[in-house]
């Protein structure tokens, strides 16, 4: 039961960073440097329990290719998508790779649950019983932990609660400094000096069980 299943929106991580990163950096165009420190935020994710699968969903952009090798070599599962493809929102398809990766678990360890941890503030569908709000209570329902890591300003409200209610919401902002970091800026365009991460500190976090 204490086996973590990590499920990583990395767009909507990412993206909600940049958003965030002028308020909490203090430096104008810190969002453009802003990244996300992958081992810390795997760390963040995994606190110390043992990883029975992790998977991500993210997009094509050649900048990203380190991201999506590391993230690989540390035994994540990566699918990527190409956000230019005309029809393909952004986000539609990767949220629903996620959603079926999950669903997937759910029946294939149906026998033995574990903790579902889940990188994104996306609760949309819940209405309509779509999304990861619904995808999270059917795995629930089925005896799964439940945690979700998200920015608090863009994670969804109705998600949030239940998770808070329902098992434990994270809110990344309280790692912020462990979990991102800012890349030295090109020659004639300084917008901030770098930063390295932070040391994750993992005494406070809370766990599901």
């Amino acid at each position: 039961m204490n086996d973590v299943f990590i499920y990583w929106d990395n767009s909507n991580i990412y993206h909600e960073a940049q958003r965030l990163a002028d308020e909490r950096e203090g430096t104008p165009g810190a969002r453009y440097l802003v990244r996300i420190h992958f081992d810390n935020v795997l760390g963040l994710a995994q606190a110390d329990r043992t990883v029975r699968r992790a998977v991500a969903a993210g997009s094509i952009p050649p900048e990203m290719q380190q991201l999506w090798n590391r993230m690989e070599n540390s035994g994540v599962e990566v699918h990527l998508f190409d956000r230019g493809i005309q029809g393909q929102g952004e986000q539609g398809v990767p949220d629903q790779w996620l959603q079926l990766r999950m669903l997937e678990d759910a029946v294939d360890y149906n026998g033995d649950p574990g903790v579902v941890v889940l990188l994104t503030g996306d609760g949309a569908g819940y209405v309509t019983g779509r999304g990861f709000h619904s995808t999270l209570e059917r795995m629930h329902n089925r005896g799964w932990a439940v945690e979700v890591l998200s920015w608090a300003h863009s994670c969804n409200r109705g998600m949030r609660g239940w998770a808070t209610d329902n098992g434990k919401f994270i809110a990344l902002d309280d790692y912020y400094d462990a979990i991102t970091f800012r890349e030295p800026s090109r020659p004639g365009h300084e917008f901030a000096p770098p930063r390295n991460p932070g040391v994750l500190d993992l005494s406070h976090r809370p766990v599901a069980r």
